[in-house]
């Protein structure tokens, strides 16, 4: 691991610079980071011993395995994109990096994890809210839960967030707990348990970059502190 600046730790963003609109890159660097753009080709241990967190953005569909009406529609990961992104988390997570996950990146943290997805929310969640609104500045309210990292960042039982997902965790997997979700109930974050004593992991299914500024300090501004408190 390369010794960083104390002032920018270097967090690598797990996508090439031409793949974002660039407002993840944009939050990390208001937050006092050093955003680091990783491509999308390995090996994933050079790039990890490049930065000193990680952030996976959100992206494409993961594929489902079982068939869904056909008027259903996935944009699936490519398989090289999926082993490169699953190769970036688990070194992550074995050296100890701070890591966020956004969106998709919320999802393979959980299915790393041995937990599992709703791969259409309408279709497996029955009563679910409308979760992918076409609106940008459309917000739903979720709950986070009492004594998990994210109720303690924000210091609210329940904030407001954007959601443009169709798909969701249905189960976090080992060494994750929820940390908040919507009134259908669907899950909207997770993390590492054990609250502020646990490593910095966690996944919001929301898209953070996109939201006000002092949304994004919270959650940006945690990511850029656990790199500082390493």
């Amino acid at each position: 691991m390369i010794a960083s600046t104390a002032m920018r730790p270097r967090i690598g963003i797990a996508r090439r610079r031409d793949a974002l609109d660039g407002a993840c890159a944009e939050a990390i660097a208001e937050a006092g980071g050093e955003p680091t753009w990783l491509g999308n080709e390995g090996p994933a241990e050079a790039a990890l011993a490049a930065i000193e967190a990680l952030l996976v953005p959100g992206g494409p569909d993961f594929l489902p395995p079982a068939p869904y009406p056909a008027d259903v529609r996935f944009s699936p990961a490519s398989q090289g994109r999926l082993a490169l992104d699953r190769a970036l988390l688990a070194g992550a997570r074995a050296a100890g990096l701070p890591v966020l996950g956004v969106c998709y990146g919320m999802q393979l943290l959980a299915v790393a994890s041995g937990g599992a997805l709703h791969y259409h929310v309408p279709h497996d969640v029955a009563g679910a809210l409308e979760h992918r609104s076409g609106d940008p500045a459309a917000r739903h309210a979720v709950e986070l839960l009492p004594g998990t990292r994210l109720s303690l960042l924000f210091a609210a039982r329940e904030i407001a967030v954007n959601s443009r997902h169709h798909q969701a965790v249905s189960d976090p997997g080992a060494g994750l707990c929820v940390a908040a979700r919507a009134a259908d109930g669907v899950i909207e974050a997770v993390e590492a348990e054990g609250g502020l004593d646990a490593p910095f992991v966690v996944g919001v299914q929301w898209h953070p970059e996109n939201l006000e500024r002092a949304h994004r300090a919270a959650l940006f501004g945690a990511l850029v502190d656990a790199c500082r408190r390493r």
